[in-house]
Order: C-alpha cells, then sequence, then structure tokens
C-alpha cells in the first residue's frame, strides 16, 4: 500500500510525482529544525525562481518557520541561516495549528470546555428603531 499512497495522496508528504520533479528541477537550499527541506528551482521565470518545502510528515504549512517562510515569499534573497543573526535565547519556538487538536484553545462556554457560559450582567439594552 506505500506505493500507491505515495502515488496517489498528497497531505502525507510529497507525491511520486512532486519528488521526481524536486530531483529534477529543483536545488536543495537548507533544511529546518523540524526536518522540512526547501528547494528552489533551476530556471528563473518571470524574474524570480520557484521556491517550494518538502515536509517531513504531514504537509501542514503552519510548521513552517518565520524565517524560512520569507524565504519562501521572496522577502528575503539568501537562506535564513545566511541572512539572519542566530536565535536570542529568549525567542520562543514557533507553534504549529493547533486546531483540530486537544492542545487548540477553547474559550469558557466552549461544549468541550462543559457548555456553560458566564451568567449575563444585565447591562444589555436591545437596540430599538426610533428610540
Amino acid at each position: 500500500m506505500g506505493v500507491f499512497k505515495n502515488i496517489f495522496t498528497w497531505w502525507e508528504g510529497a507525491t511520486f510525482g512532486t519528488a521526481l520533479n524536486t530531483m529534477r528541477n529543483g536545488r536543495k537550499v537548507g533544511e529546518d529544525d523540524q526536518g522540512n527541506l526547501y528547494y528552489e528551482g533551476k530556471k528563473a521565470q518571470g524574474g524570480f525562481t520557484r521556491r517550494w518545502v518538502m515536509y517531513k510528515g504531514q504537509n501542514d504549512s503552519s510548521r513552517v518557520p518565520p524565517e524560512w517562510h520569507s524565504w519562501l515569499h521572496h522577502t528575503i534573497d539568501a537562506a535564513p541561516d545566511q541572512a539572519f543573526p542566530p536565535a536570542r535565547n529568549w525567542e520562543r519556538e514557533p507553534t504549529p495549528n493547533l486546531t483540530g487538536t486537544a492542545e487548540a484553545y477553547r474559550p469558557a462556554g466552549a461544549l468541550e470546555k462543559g457548555g456553560r457560559r458566564a451568567a449575563a450582567t444585565g447591562d444589555y439594552e436591545a437596540w430599538t428603531p426610533g428610540a
């Protein structure tokens, strides 16, 4: 099932066609701390070279660190390890999108937190036309 899954699915890594295109037309630029690989096209089209990421694991764009995001969108020209100074010790690691997981934000009153909202304070006054 592994070969067929690789040919027909894209959400758990690169498909066979993407991997083949990367080998033929891509030049590896770097790798981030999560193991994602970043590539740049060999030919420029319209003044820009195409840039893309090959995810390690599931394809989730929120797993791209901010510095590599700026490189992917041509905000910086050089790879982040060359363009930026090393990270400061007070900087936090970027967090991926947690929607749909147990760690997702759920406000008070959400069904997952019991579904009970705080009682209304009585300071609401409905709008009426002409009042």
